[in-house]
């Protein structure tokens, strides 16, 4: 039995801390899809990829030319004074000129460098792009709940108006039933059935009970056709709103395909959305954004590396137009020969040190690839500050979106409420009278248009603080 009770108390524990964590991710959930982004975006791994290549580079164009090795062998040995001569074997090493080696490696170090702030710049696209999508998508979840929240309240006009159409037509029905039984019992009628001179009086009392049938029956068939054409038009706009929703959801699986494919998932993977949608705030000043944007922004980070390597590249064209430096040795391989006049050195082979120089006399190349220089740097420079510009305009978009949004949500958060008081006003005084149709279909339009657009206004304005957060190069993940 003990054993049976601590079964049962550690599976509930395990249950409340699996409930625990569940709750935890899905309140994070957006935090979660960013490390998943980070991880598996392809575009990601491809700039990741590309950076580790670049840093191959170094080591690469950080080293000496290969040694260069000739062997010569003689088909018939040629006769030398203290022997015959059977091979030559020569070893040759090119040094370029001082400081060639390592303004090569300091171009190809800041390459790498420039790829690595593509890199960042792809991350922190992909987070934009994550975070701007998840927010459409929570958008339109939460456009999905209000839209059905109203079509509720539709419906309950709906039953309110059939209720309303029913009650006529019973009334015009019990009416016409009544006025039938009052003519049947009159005196007049009476007196006709008993004596039949009298077809005046008949006719008379005839034309009042037939009067009174259409004075009783008028109204009643007016109230039933203003019942029914209520009904109608409430079953219209549920219609409308039924079809919207539809739209709404058809949305949310694209969105959610475009979402999928940021994260490297399956297109109808569920995304699991927060609750509710809350607006988030910016923590620092606009100014700080833009100071931020300038210092950090990892495009103008990979244009500044990229002239510094530029600066690094002309050093290295101008040493390449001074001479290198070969240093080698040349073995020659000597065999004896029995008629060699000297023959203390008969059979001896034969070692020579050898030096070898570049003459770069054609400077027209070397002065092209320092122009080639000059004019990429010159190039660097105007991208710099297109990227500059172009990135001040984005500033002020972020900034005219995320201030309007602020706008937008204060003033339709003020017009849903106080549509969704009079809504309720006048579906009281609906369901008590009957009355209002018309000033209770137009506000519930209203409200739901209102509640949409704080909706609307609360996405675009936290996709304006990840905007202005994607441009000064801010992010949770790095």
């Amino acid at each position: 039995m003990k054993a049976s009770i601590y079964k049962k108390l550690i599976l509930l524990t395990l249950a409340v801390i699996a409930c625990t964590i569940s709750k935890g991710q899905k309140s994070d959930s957006l935090m979660n899809y960013l490390e998943i982004a980070a991880k598996n975006n392809p575009t990601v791994l491809q700039k990741l990829a590309e950076y580790e290549a670049s840093l191959q580079k170094v080591p690469q164009v950080g080293s000496l030319p290969d040694p260069e090795l000739s062997t010569g062998i003689f088909l018939s040995p040629m006769e030398l004074v203290a022997g015959k001569q059977v091979a030559d074997i020569r070893l040759m090493q090119m040094f370029p000129w001082f400081g060639v080696l390592k303004a090569a490696k300091d171009e190809m170090s800041l390459m790498a460098k420039a790829k690595l702030e593509t890199l960042r710049d792809a991350k922190l696209q992909v987070f934009y792009d994550v975070q701007r999508t998840y927010f459409e998508l929570q958008k339109i979840d939460q456009s999905i709940r209000i839209a059905e929240e109203n079509l509720e309240i539709l419906r309950t006009v709906e039953r309110l108006s059939m209720v309303k159409f029913k009650s006529a037509a019973s009334s015009s029905s019990v009416g016409t039933s009544g006025s039938g039984m009052s003519s049947a019992s009159t005196p007049g009628a009476k007196s006709a059935s008993g004596m039949g001179g009298m077809g005046g009086n008949q006719g008379a009392n005839s034309g009042q009970s037939n009067s009174a049938l259409s004075n009783n029956s008028a109204p009643m068939s007016s109230s039933g056709g203003s019942g029914l054409a209520d009904l109608y038009r409430v079953q219209i706009e549920i219609s409308e709103l039924g079809n919207s929703i539809s739209l709404l959801k058809n949305q949310q699986q694209t969105i959610a395909a475009r979402f999928n494919s940021y994260l490297n998932r399956k297109p109808q993977t569920p995304v699991q959305l927060a609750e509710k949608l809350s607006a988030d705030s910016l923590d620092i000043s606009l100014q700080s954004v833009s100071d931020s944007m300038l210092q950090h922004n990892p495009m103008l980070g990979m244009l500044q590396y990229e002239q510094q390597s530029l600066d690094a590249r002309k050093d290295m064209v101008t040493k390449m137009g001074y001479p290198m430096v070969g240093l080698g040795v040349n073995y020659s391989l000597i065999k004896m020969d029995p008629a060699a006049m000297a023959p203390e050195m008969n059979g001896k082979d034969m070692v020579m040190p050898m030096v070898t120089l570049t003459l770069p006399i054609y400077r027209k190349k070397y002065k092209a690839m320092q122009e080639e220089v000059k004019l990429q740097k010159a190039a660097s420079e105007q991208g710099f500050q297109a990227t500059a510009n172009a990135l001040q305009t984005e500033y002020y978009e972020a900034i005219q979106l995320f201030q309007d949004a602020q706008r937008r949500i204060k003033l339709y958060q003020n017009q849903a409420d106080l549509a969704n008081k009079s809504l309720n006003i006048l579906m009281k005084s609906f369901s008590a009278s009957g009355s209002g149709l018309t000033d209770l279909l137009r506000i519930q339009q209203q409200t739901l248009d209102y509640e949409t657009r704080q909706i609307e206004a609360i996405a675009d304005n936290n996709t304006a603080i990840a905007w202005l957060k994607r441009l000064m190069a801010n992010s949770k993940i790095q």
